[in-house]
């Protein structure tokens, strides 16, 4: 592993916090405390949050159908196939619409290509647009890792009128205090940047470093953040939706959001259609829940409890939080592909250390 960052916070303070390895490979920098990481898609439950502070301000309903406030998911029909004839889509109408419910819990059937086989083909053979792509399912059908949460973010920007950047801004990181926390990166924070690696033929190899990052702004990936900084989201959520003294959300919406919404549903494994990218995820397929923007362990073998909320990014930066031990876990690292098998193992040693039982001498 060339550096990772490890931090455990309970609601109101961080009890360990260590940084090694190195920052950039090149000059051998040492990876500091204050490291800056591509979070990819632990942007999401940030994105969730703020969909929920909207059903408190009134302005969103969880079974609202999407559509209302963007109108482009109207009419959205399911995936049959690619005729191979003339490589158009075959689709069929959606058995209901798609409900802001749907986006929040990833039963929506929005997927991603990469993890998709049957989108992929699609959109190899039909050079559709992720944002424009059918649903891969009926809504409601079944779990599937997707863009939803991208859909969210627009959503969120026509409610509210703002940015989505703006938004979070106002709403979330400066009430926490998560001021190192954007969708863009100018060369002051820059320098700061984990460097990004990808596994090739089973080594690592360094990926360019930018100067900066331009925003791109969308609610399902794309945050720069710290430990430090996310640290502070996952004191809100142990706090119920308050830190410090400051409620951001209400009590009601923290339940929403944090109990299974899946029903007879559970998690189901998302396939590593591009390796590369992505090995097969998540852990607790088969077995999980989900809630309105965290994965929900239920029925967990060993390590972190039922009831624990989790999830990750793209380039292996991932977390968890505990509500029975009142404690959150960020493992930070730049490494593709996501759920790279030695990240993975590096992660699961982590938690049994965590949960590992209390020794005590006779």
């Amino acid at each position: 592993m060339p550096g990772m960052a490890v931090l455990v916070t309970t609601r109101d303070s961080v009890i360990y916090h260590r940084a090694a390895g190195v920052l950039d490979s090149v000059n051998g920098r040492a990876l500091a405390t204050d490291a800056v990481f591509d979070i990819a898609s632990m942007t999401k439950p940030i994105t969730s949050l703020a969909a929920l502070m909207l059903v408190d301000d009134g302005k969103l309903g969880l079974d609202d159908p999407a559509s209302r406030f963007l109108p482009e998911l109207e009419g959205r029909e399911v995936l049959v196939g690619v005729d191979s004839a003339n490589g158009r889509l075959i689709t069929r109408p959606s058995s209901r619409e798609v409900t802001i419910r749907d986006l929040l819990r990833h039963t929506s059937g929005i997927a991603y290509s990469f993890s998709n086989h049957e989108l992929h083909a699609a959109e190899v053979a039909a050079r559709i647009s992720g944002r424009r792509a059918p649903l891969v399912h009926d809504p409601g059908a079944r779990w599937t890792y997707g863009m939803g949460t991208a859909h969210l973010g627009w959503i969120i920007e026509q409610v509210s009128g703002m940015p989505l950047e703006e938004f979070f801004r106002q709403r979330i990181f400066d009430p926490l205090e998560m001021h190192e926390t954007s969708f863009s990166l100018p060369p002051a924070r820059a320098a700061r940047l984990m460097t990004g690696y990808r596994r090739r033929d089973g080594a690592l190899q360094a990926r360019s470093r930018p100067d900066s990052i331009t925003s791109t702004c969308c609610g399902d990936g794309d945050l720069i953040s710290t430990a430090g900084d996310y640290a502070r989201f996952m004191q809100l959520v142990l706090g119920n939706g308050k830190r410090r003294g400051t409620r951001l959300v209400s009590e009601a919406s923290m339940a929403e959001m944090t109990r299974n919404q899946l029903g007879e549903l559970t998690v189901v494994e998302q396939p590593a259609v591009m390796p590369g990218l992505a090995a097969a995820f998540p852990d607790g397929a088969g077995r999980d829940g989900f809630g309105l923007g965290f994965q929900i362990a239920v029925d967990a073998p060993d390590g972190r409890p039922d009831g624990t909320l989790s999830w990750g990014g793209l380039y292996n930066t991932h977390f968890w939080i505990d509500p029975t031990n009142g404690i959150g876990v960020l493992v930070l690292t730049q490494v593709l592909p996501f759920y790279d098998h030695r990240v993975m193992e590096v992660l699961r040693s982590i938690e049994r250390t965590i949960y590992r039982p209390a020794t005590t001498d006779s």
